[in-house]
């Protein structure tokens, strides 16, 4: 039986700012295999090719990613359900299709707010585009790769002076950055350039936590190089991976001094996949139950992993609902807002929680009216099960006048047919 496996921080020094290629460079530089982020990102499926190579700046070197359009391909701007959709049906872990879409996410609100649209009518040009595409799946799926815990970033260096957009110039930083990174640590210094970009931003949101991961042990750097050369500093982002100082936390989240083992481990761990979550909380007695699945819909928009309600006591004996909303950390404030700008409650409880989940993927199967995604898990002794997704079945049912179950049921004979068991 393994051990714990130590927490691995990496931390983002964004002195230089930061870029989705950027950010692609300094993680395969850190021993990601590039011909496995390559066959990966094929299965995006997009006219894309994507290059590497060792770049110098201001004498020092980095991963230079390129992400060229190949000729005669389309780089169409998208809407929120084209993004989604792509992402869905790519097979990557929930994991990375979670930290992707949460990426893209943040982009289409502050999008949404600048323009004054709305999240679903708003469309992306330049980081919704296919290199962009490859920026955020391609970090989500290398953070993946390379088993990293928790990601951490310095104060950015946001550059400073006009930018040209599709719209037109645009101040520095541009205002769809200088939404998305309202909450976090910035300055500007050294250089009359813009130095985040929106998809640069928008992955940090999605992957990282601004401040100090505290004493740590580095074990591996990476330089992701960006296109420009700067005048008086290296156009390079530094990523340093480390393990926690003085031991180790296991996947539980508990401290371990190095050479000790786990207690009350079972199973094979490793076919398990450790994360950090936080868990938001609201008791509410003087709310329109009409209200809550509009609550819960724009929970989930906003990029809650799960909500639910259940029935509680509050003051004076009068019944009310506890709503408990479970999310990554960096979407605490935004889904915070949510719930107290859609619910009657005055305040949000939030605490910090570790959290163990089986490894999932979704696969398509056929059935005689379409294809229908299938949520596979494997178990810790390395079976796999299988759950039909709900939306696919009713989705199907109502579309050829079939009941859902014969759906459900057809779904779970195809998947079977894979040497894949029942949920």
């Amino acid at each position: 039986m393994k051990g714990p496996h130590p927490m691995k921080y990496a931390y983002f020094d964004a002195s230089s700012g930061l870029s989705g290629d950027m950010i692609l460079g300094a993680l395969l530089d850190l021993g990601a295999s590039t011909k496995t982020f390559k066959d990966a990102m094929a299965e995006l499926k997009l006219p894309v090719e994507i290059r590497t190579k060792e770049v110098t700046r201001a004498g020092l070197r980095g991963l230079k990613v390129d992400v060229v359009i190949k000729k005669g391909g389309e780089s169409p701007a998208r809407h929120w359900h084209d993004i989604e959709s792509l992402v869905l049906k790519s097979p990557f872990s929930e994991p990375v299709k979670e930290r992707a879409l949460g990426a893209f996410r943040v982009l289409f609100e502050a999008e949404a707010k600048v323009h004054g649209s709305t999240f679903h009518d708003v469309h992306l040009h330049e980081a919704g585009a296919d290199d962009a595409m490859v920026d955020v799946v391609g970090s989500a799926f290398l953070r993946e790769e390379l088993k990293i815990s928790r990601v951490y970033c310095s104060p950015l260096n946001l550059g400073s002076g006009w930018v040209k957009a599709s719209h037109g110039r645009l101040p520095v930083p541009p205002p769809a950055v200088a939404e998305i990174l309202k909450t976090t640590p910035v300055y500007s210094a050294w250089a009359d350039q813009e130095l985040v970009t929106p998809t640069g931003a928008a992955i940090l949101a999605a992957l990282a936590r601004p401040g100090d991961p505290g004493a740590f042990v580095p074990i591996s750097v990476g330089y992701g190089a960006g296109d420009r050369e700067l005048a008086d500093r290296p156009n390079l982002l530094r990523v340093i991976v480390g393990e926690p100082a003085g031991g180790e936390d296991d996947e539980h989240g508990h401290h371990h001094a190095h050479g000790s083992r786990s207690p009350g481990s079972f199973g094979p761990a490793a076919s398990l996949v450790a994360d950090e979550m936080v868990v938001l909380e609201a008791d509410v007695d003087d709310m329109n139950p009409q209200f809550w699945e509009a609550a819960r819909e724009a929970l989930f928009a906003a990029g809650a992993r799960d909500v639910t309600l259940g029935a509680t006591s509050m003051k004076k004996g009068r019944p009310g609902m506890l709503l408990r909303v479970v999310a990554a950390p960096e979407a605490r404030d935004r889904l915070a807002a949510v719930v107290l700008s859609e619910t009657s409650t005055i305040g949000v409880r939030f605490h910090a929680v570790s959290r163990l989940t089986l490894p999932r993927r979704i696969e398509r199967v056929g059935t005689p009216w379409g294809e229908v995604a299938v949520k596979v898990v494997t178990l810790p002794d390395g079976s796999e099960r299988a759950a039909p997704e709900y939306d696919d079945c009713l989705r199907i049912a109502r579309e050829h006048a079939v009941p859902v179950p014969r759906v459900h049921e057809a779904a779970l004979v195809a998947a079977a047919s894979r040497g894949i068991e029942q949920a």
